[in-house]
């Protein structure tokens, strides 16, 4: 019986500079799509699928990310005197249960593996969930992401990463999974690369964002040394975990919106405000009228 995912780790100590200088006072992750800041869309992906404990490594500058998963006193009652009950009790459904939120700081920008390292006293000895904030997964249909990897996971144990595929000849920019089988939802991982050679790559599936991870990793993670970029890869320490344990990719076959792109930010504000009746018909408008300027 495989050990349920209660806990989801979410770093997010990420400097921004693709966004400067929106970001040099406001953290990257609280940028907002449409009227909520990314990495609320994050967690609403993590709730959905049951994620009970979030775990959020920050850095420096970070502190308005745990206000925003905090009850803001004079807010509510400002809301509550002005009858504005609507908006008062969507706050309050946005709020983590009391110690349902953790923490801890990445010292160094050492990379994602240290950053996952980082969260390995709060996680502790079991299965977690790994969710990259900038990545946006827009389920079109039916499940979120994280939910239907929760699915596979329970079916197949050990260790899952969520793929999509990209063009041919853009595979050179991710990380791209080898499998089975590359048209199935799941299928087992026989190899993994980071930024393969054009023309190289062993699939055109690339590693989206999203992870369930047996905590075996953190001892990999531990001693690994650094790989790309002088920072301590993830991708390394799975590579290593693979030989040990399954791996599984799940194919999602929604939208992934890069927010730590520009264009991907954009993108990803229009995709989510077309889905809102109160917003669609007039920015539909708006945006016709602007591509006829």
């Amino acid at each position: 019986m495989t050990q349920r995912i209660r806990k989801a780790v979410l770093p997010v100590a990420g400097l921004g500079t693709r966004f400067l200088p929106a970001t040099k006072a406001i953290p990257k992750e609280m940028l907002t799509i449409v009227d909520r800041p990314v990495v609320q869309h994050v967690v609403d992906e993590a709730r959905a699928a049951g994620i009970e404990h979030f775990i959020f490594v920050t850095g420096r500058n970070k502190a308005v990310i745990e206000d925003h998963f905090d009850m803001a006193y004079e807010l509510d009652d400002t809301l509550a005197k002005r009858n504005k009950l609507k908006e008062l009790e969507a706050l309050k459904a946005d709020l983590p249960l009391a110690g349902a939120t953790s923490f801890t700081r990445q010292q160094a920008p050492l990379g994602l593996g240290h950053a996952v390292w980082c969260a390995r006293e709060i996680v502790g000895d079991e299965p977690f969930a790994l969710l990259l904030p900038d990545m946006l997964h827009y389920a079109l249909s039916g499940k979120g992401c994280l939910a239907e990897m929760i699915d596979a996971y329970e079916k197949h144990g050990g260790n899952h990463i969520a793929v999509a595929p990209v063009p041919e000849d853009q595979t050179h920019q991710y990380g791209i999974v080898a499998v089975e089988d590359a048209n199935a939802k799941v299928s087992r991982i026989t190899g993994m690369v980071e930024k393969p050679p054009k023309g190289k790559a062993p699939s055109n599936l690339h590693v989206s964002g999203r992870y369930i991870l047996q905590p075996t990793i953190f001892n990999l993670l531990a001693n690994q040394e650094p790989g790309a970029g002088g920072e301590i890869q993830l991708t390394d320490s799975m590579v290593a975990l693979s030989r040990l344990e399954s791996f599984h990719a799940v194919r999602f076959d929604g939208e992934i919106y890069d927010t730590g792109s520009k264009i991907g930010f954009l993108t990803a504000n229009i995709a989510y405000a077309l889905d809102r009746n109160d917003l669609a018909p007039q920015l539909r408008a708006e945006i016709e009228r602007l591509l006829d300027r």
